[in-house]
């Protein structure tokens, strides 16, 4: 049985589902986090979706032993082809990052043109396509796969010259389209946000699901009296392989100073 003090375990294919971990962390500082980043298969976005379930409900069912009282999918490729099938196999709430971002698109467009970035099996799937039109169906939303970013964002080449150059090819041509919003498909993109924006001409309201995610969290907790009421919470942070570069990459992407990580691999 879940109880205040049991931890929220977080999980992605590497390092972006950390800009989801910040989130949480700053919303509710005293929760208790366990968070996973499965650095060996990095990336999902190529991968199959039959690989993707199935690598999902292995950290799912690993996470679930150690007591969380929620689950968060925080990579979203995951969320649009593995959500149904973790659901299925836990005891507890599980959230994706997919519907927390097409809503705050939704909330953040003028003019109802969206563009969606993400990795080719999110994009693929047309899952943010999917939720944005059952929402609101006169919007119009165009999905365009950038898979280069998320190695690029897992080499630390955030600020690199090639990092805005692949950013200039795959967005630039989209810059007279008319978007006046876009959502950052894959929680790697916010650490390139800056190069992204100005791929896109500068003038476009930026979506990551990690705020809107959070929020989603502890709404879900509040709901059933599961808020943890401490001041400071702790994390625990488990890696499937190379623990040094993501302790490394952590705190020189996302200033999270990382202490030990642990290794799991399956």
């Amino acid at each position: 049985m879940s109880n205040k003090s049991s931890p929220i375990g977080i999980f992605d294919s590497g390092l972006g589902g950390l800009t989801v971990f910040k989130a949480v962390r700053r919303l509710m500082p005293g929760e208790d986090i366990i968070y996973f980043g499965d650095t060996a298969r990095v990336p999902y976005g190529t991968k199959s979706k039959e690989a993707v379930i199935s690598f999902s409900k292995e950290i799912a069912e690993f996470l679930s032993a150690r007591g969380v009282k929620l689950l968060v999918i925080a990579c979203n490729t995951a969320s649009s082809l593995a959500l149904e099938e973790v659901r299925a196999i836990t005891r507890v709430p599980v959230i994706g990052v997919i519907e927390p971002g097409a809503r705050s698109a939704l909330g953040a467009t003028s003019n109802g043109r969206i563009l969606v970035t993400g990795t080719t099996a999110t994009v693929t799937s047309g899952a943010y396509r999917k939720v944005i039109k059952k929402l609101e169906p006169g919007a119009f939303v165009f999905e365009k796969a950038c898979p280069l970013f998320v190695p690029l964002v897992e080499e630390g080449w955030c600020g690199k010259k090639v990092t805005k150059l692949v950013a200039s090819e795959y967005l630039a041509p989209l810059r007279k389209r008319g978007f006046d919003t876009v959502i950052l498909g894959c929680t790697h993109y916010p650490l390139i946000k800056k190069i992204i924006i100005k791929a896109l001409g500068g003038r476009i309201k930026i979506v990551d699901s990690a705020q809107a995610t959070a929020l989603e969290v502890r709404a879900d907790l509040g709901a059933r009296d599961l808020l943890n009421p401490a001041r400071r919470g702790r994390e625990r942070y488990i890696a499937s392989d190379a623990p040094d570069k993501f302790k490394a990459l952590a705190f020189r992407l996302l200033s999270i100073k990382v202490k030990n990580v642990e290794v799991k691999r399956f």
